[in-house]
């Protein structure tokens, strides 16, 4: 995973046929380790973000390294990393800077998909992170800091590259479903909302009218698990 500055790319080489769909109780499906399985997102991101949070369910059985959701841009290509360094350890990165949240074993599902949210604001730095509608300790990272606008958005893959540059080593196999993601970071009852897949305005990515396109060996299914509920 690279960290630094590397050569610019074109985004427009990233730009191709997106459907445009509600998906709701229906999953992304990578069903084998790959370096050319992936999804782009597609959203319009009219200002440099200083604030979002993330949400998203995913189902793995992965015990090492992976990228839940990778945001690059021309300026760095760790833009926005959720890498997952391996079981209960998640790092958010921005840019050049990451903090990891190592969570306790009485908070993830064990079985049937785990829940996530991650936020960050520039004011403060601060970051959260939130599973199964448990938050852990705000940490900092970042205060002051903006994220570029134009930017190619990819689930199944981290980008060393802008759009590539993928490490079989570090690719998604699993379902992910449920993703969403704002400008501004939620309250913390708005968290719990999204835990129980309760809808929230003015997304960025909205998986009930998601626009993407799928390279690879991946697949849209019904959700094995976003129909799971709290309690």
């Amino acid at each position: 995973m690279h960290k630094k500055f590397l050569p610019l790319l074109l985004l427009s080489s990233l730009l191709g046929s997106f459907a445009q769909e509600d998906l709701g109780r229906k999953a992304f499906v990578f069903p084998v380790a790959s370096d050319t399985a992936y999804v782009v997102l597609k959203t319009i991101v009219q200002r440099p973000l200083t604030g979002f949070t993330l949400c998203m369910r995913f189902y793995t059985e992965l015990t090492r390294t992976f990228s839940l959701f990778s945001y690059a841009s021309e300026r760095n290509y760790n833009e926005i990393l959720i890498f997952v360094e391996k079981p209960n350890k998640y790092s958010l990165y921005l840019s050049d800077r990451a903090v990891t949240f190592d969570i306790p074993e009485k908070m993830t599902a064990k079985l049937g998909g785990e829940h996530i949210c991650v936020s960050w604001e520039s004011d403060t730095g601060l970051v959260e992170f939130w599973m199964n509608g448990q938050p852990m300790v705000r940490k900092s990272l970042k205060k002051g800091h903006s994220i570029s606008t134009e930017a190619s958005i990819i689930l199944g893959q981290e980008q060393d590259s802008l759009g590539g540059g993928f490490d079989i080593d570090q690719s998604f196999v699993g379902e992910i479903t449920d993703m969403y993601m704002w400008s501004r970071v939620l309250s913390p009852d708005e968290v719990v909302h999204t835990w129980y897949n309760e809808a929230l305005p003015d997304c960025l990515i909205n998986w009930r009218s998601l626009s993407y396109n799928i390279t690879g060996y991946a697949a849209i299914k019904p959700a094995l698990f976003s129909v799971r509920r709290a309690g």
